[in-house]
């Protein structure tokens, strides 16, 4: 099935999980597709069969909590970063639900993770105003850089540059194999004062960089050469103190964004025409701060404290 603004706009929600007691803070799906994986505010951890369409297990982490968890490229490990006692990063086996090792070095919470999409090599990205290369492999840091701001960072679709988004200004691209001579391009993005940026990710396609602030302003940023392709707002009450993290994403043949809104409904553009195609109501009861479209399968997940599934109804396209 090939997306399109009828397709689009037949989404539906087919489920909707209340496993948690406090806000999901990410979601992530195996690299089947299969299955999907969240880390909430609660301490837990819940894993979904995309294919069943509902919850097969939940795990606790009551000692260091949870965030930010992702797949690794075996469906049974996880990494996630910690909200307790420490900002250690951590690597789970969700098999036996033991941790195979930790990766220490970040001094203030970790609010940046991102795996290699071709290696075991990740990034993260902290509030002491650093970005850290790791490999699952070696408990010790393989790269450091040191920045001027709160750092979000990301792989390009091959894993072999990164994006890092600086404060609410600068987006820099690093060749991983000599990231440490600095930036090969820098880009400046138009900010407002008292804005961070909250995610940055790139296109399946590699072509551009969608980047979201906490002031509900989505950017879709020409990863060649840094030029504004389209700017999407609407997502956020005028009058909502700034700070608000909505979840976005692209689309996996990289033509359309969606995102979550304060009001719980998904909204979608074209990234084309810059249009919103649809908005999707989604009766989420909180600002839905995760969005994911499944790499494998015609389906979307969101997330406030509560997660859905979403999917196309078939009938309605008949």
């Amino acid at each position: 099935m090939k997306l399109d603004e009828k397709v689009w706009r037949s989404f539906q929600i087919s489920k909707v999980f209340r496993e948690n007691t406090n806000k999901i803070n990410a979601l992530d799906y195996s690299g089947s597709g299969e299955l999907l994986i969240t880390s909430s505010d609660d301490d837990s951890i819940v894993i979904y069969d995309c294919e069943e369409g509902k919850s097969t297990r939940t795990l606790l982490s009551r000692k260091y909590g949870v965030s930010l968890i992702r797949y690794t490229h075996a469906p049974n490990t996880v990494l996630h970063a910690s909200t307790k006692i420490d900002d250690t990063i951590r690597y789970l086996s969700l098999h036996d639900n033991k941790y195979l090792r930790y990766f220490k070095g970040h001094q203030q919470r970790v609010v940046s993770l991102c795996m290699s999409p071709i290696d075991d090599t990740f990034i993260s990205g902290a509030m002491d105003r650093s970005i850290r290369l790791w490999d699952l492999r070696s408990p010790n840091c393989a790269g450091l850089m040191h920045v001027n701001g709160r750092p979000v960072a990301a792989f390009d679709p091959e894993g072999l540059i990164f994006g890092a988004g600086i404060d609410a200004e600068y987006l820099k691209l690093y060749d991983l194999r000599s990231f440490d001579r600095g930036p090969f391009s820098t880009f400046k993005i138009p900010s407002e004062r008292g804005t961070e940026l909250s995610t940055i990710s790139f296109s399946p396609d590699g072509k551009n960089i969608l980047v979201s602030t906490t002031n509900g302003v989505l950017r879709v940023v020409d990863a060649f050469n840094g030029q504004i392709i389209q700017t999407f707002t609407g997502i956020i009450a005028e009058r909502t103190e700034r700070g608000l993290h909505l979840g976005c994403c692209f689309s996996p043949d990289s033509n359309y964004v969606l995102a979550g809104s304060q009001d719980g409904h998904l909204h979608v553009w074209s990234v084309k025409t810059g249009n919103k195609i649809a908005v999707l109501e989604g009766n989420h009861p909180n600002p839905i701060g995760c969005v994911a479209f499944n790499p494998k399968y015609m389906m979307v997940a969101s997330a406030c404290n509560n997660a859905a599934f979403w999917i196309p109804n078939l009938e309605e396209l008949q």
